[in-house]
């Protein structure tokens, strides 16, 4: 620190610049030779004893060093243990915090189903009042279905038997066609009636088709109606068929007589024709006509026959008989109307058994489908009537806790939440929010910063509903002043005893809340850096070096 031309003088006479030293010595030279090698010789014979002591402090700055590395490992050993006991106090603060929400939970859980047990009692004495309804009333319908059952095997065994002769009818009325076929290849006239005959036998087909799906239809609709009424109309049809097979063998009958008085002409006829020359030509047209009539004789004889007809009762009906054609045509008509009941169809009963059966099942499953229906209307109307009671439970102290947290964050003022429909699954939520000297008739109206603490009170309305752990807040200060960032930061004291809050803000107000800082830092352009403050280890420092 001397400046040029300073210098300083020791006590013992040496002279020391910025940079030198000058030595004091004595005037003789000897003197002080000798003075010297005495200092040396000292200083040689207290050099070993310097050199043990050198050696006795560097053995002992040596152990300081390793004692003072041990304290160093301790001093990170604690240091370590001390934030472990930290961590273990923090994770311990939110077990304890999580096991009372659990707590909390497993107490509405244990009155919702307490309810739910309630409920179900009340569900399991109407589902057993209704089980013994359901009970009589199949006792019921099993008696009503037995009783149909009898009355059904009844009606199949006379469908049966109407199948059966209807079935010989056929068979006669196929022997008839079979015997007309053969005879249309002996007598041209007979090829008029083939022909009407096949026109028959296509409208027979017809109404043996329609017959057919009649039959189907009725089978169809057995099961579902009264089979007192088919007996009446069973009954009824087989009297118009028995009437009819009378009338028809009363027709035949007629046919017959008339033919053979037809014979009776025609001989009358071919006598005269023999008797008179110019009609001799015709005698061969006679005689074809006469094997026409008797082989119809035959016919109608064999025709008669095989329908058992009673000819001396017939005898007073020929008396005014009618023309053969007539009695054709009410023969055909008969006979149409014969076809028109339909072949006899033997798998009817094994299909009236199979179809029995399959609407049976048919039935069972739709019962099941009706019972499983309702079973899930019951469900829906129960979820929806719990849905209603949490939903309008949590609405209600949602809109509690937001007319209590509005006024701390306003410092006065009112808030409410209003539902925009009658119905509440389906209705929308309005906020209705009021600062303090104001009259607002809409939210929109409201500023920035004043929409963010209305947010806010709403958000931490839910919350203190269903807390959670931790809550996550980014820039949530930014649009409020000093005041209104001074009662945010005060409602987030207050909720932080149950949750941990990490918030990202820029006001410094709000960073005077936190107990640890992470900011991001650019010391150069380009390169960021991470710098955490813990703020009570920060405090705990300064009060150490204050002390």
């Amino acid at each position: 620190a001397l400046r040029w031309g300073e210098f300083v003088v020791c006590p013992e006479g040496h002279v020391f610049t910025a940079h030198s030293i000058g030595f004091h010595a004595p005037d003789s030279e000897i003197h002080g030779l000798l003075e010297r090698k005495r200092e040396i010789e000292t200083l040689e014979r207290t050099l070993p004893d310097v050199e043990d002591e050198l050696l006795r402090h560097r053995a002992a700055a040596s152990a300081a060093e390793e004692e003072l590395a041990d304290c160093r490992a301790r001093v990170e050993a604690l240091r370590a243990e001390l934030a472990r006991l930290a961590q273990r106090r923090h994770e311990a603060g939110l077990a304890h915090l999580r096991a009372a929400q659990q707590a909390d939970r497993a107490r509405e859980r244990r009155e919702q189903i307490r309810r739910e047990l309630d409920e179900i009692v009340l569900e399991r004495d109407r589902e057993l009042a209704a089980l013994d309804e359901a009970g009589q009333d199949l006792e019921r319908a099993q008696d009503a279905s037995l009783a149909l059952g009898e009355a059904l095997e009844r009606a199949q065994s006379r469908f049966a038997e109407a199948e059966a002769g209807l079935a010989s009818a056929r068979e006669r009325i196929s022997a008839a066609e079979r015997d007309a076929q053969e005879a249309q290849f002996e007598v041209r006239g007979l090829e008029a009636r083939l022909r009407e005959l096949q026109r028959s036998a296509a409208s027979l087909d017809d109404s043996l088709a329609r017959a057919r799906q009649s039959l189907e239809q009725a089978q169809g609709d057995l099961a579902a109606v009264d089979e007192a009424p088919l007996e009446a109309q069973l009954g009824s049809i087989l009297e118009r068929r028995q009437a009819r097979e009378t009338a028809l063998g009363a027709g035949r009958d007629a046919l017959a007589e008339a033919e053979r008085r037809l014979r009776e002409l025609d001989e009358q006829r071919a006598g005269l024709q023999r008797r008179l020359d110019p009609l001799q030509g015709r005698i061969g047209d006679l005689r074809l006509k006469e094997q026409e009539a008797r082989l119809a004789e035959e016919n109608f004889a064999r025709l008669l026959e095989e329908a058992r007809a009673d000819e001396q009762a017939l005898v007073p009906l020929l008396e005014k008989a009618p023309r053969p054609g007539t009695l054709q045509s009410d023969i055909n008509r008969l006979q149409a109307e014969l076809a028109a009941l339909g072949a006899v169809n033997l798998a009817a009963l094994e299909e009236l058994r199979k179809t029995t059966e399959r609407k049976a099942f048919l039935d069972a499953q739709s019962a099941d489908l009706a019972e499983a229906v309702a079973t899930l209307e019951d469900a829906i109307r129960r979820i929806d009537r719990q849905t209603r009671e949490l939903l309008k439970g949590t609405f209600d102290q949602v809109n509690t806790y937001l007319g209590e947290m509005f006024p701390q964050l306003f410092g006065g003022g009112e808030a409410r939440l209003v539902m925009t429909g009658e119905e509440i699954l389906d209705a929308g939520v309005q906020i209705i929010a009021r600062p303090p000297g104001k009259k607002n008739a809409s939210i929109h109206l409201l500023s920035g910063g004043e929409k963010a603490l209305t947010a806010v009170s709403l958000v931490f309305s839910m919350f203190r509903l269903n807390p959670a752990p931790f809550c996550l807040l980014d820039e949530v200060d930014a649009p409020l002043d000093d005041s209104n960032t001074g009662r945010f930061c005060q409602l987030v004291r207050r909720m932080s005893d149950h949750t941990q809050f990490i918030f990202i803000s820029h006001n410094k107000i709000t960073m005077e809340l936190a107990e640890q800082l992470i900011g991001v830092t650019m010391p150069e352009s380009g390169v960021s850096r991470v710098v955490a403050v813990d703020i009570e280890e920060a405090l705990r420092m300064r009060e150490d070096q204050a002390a």
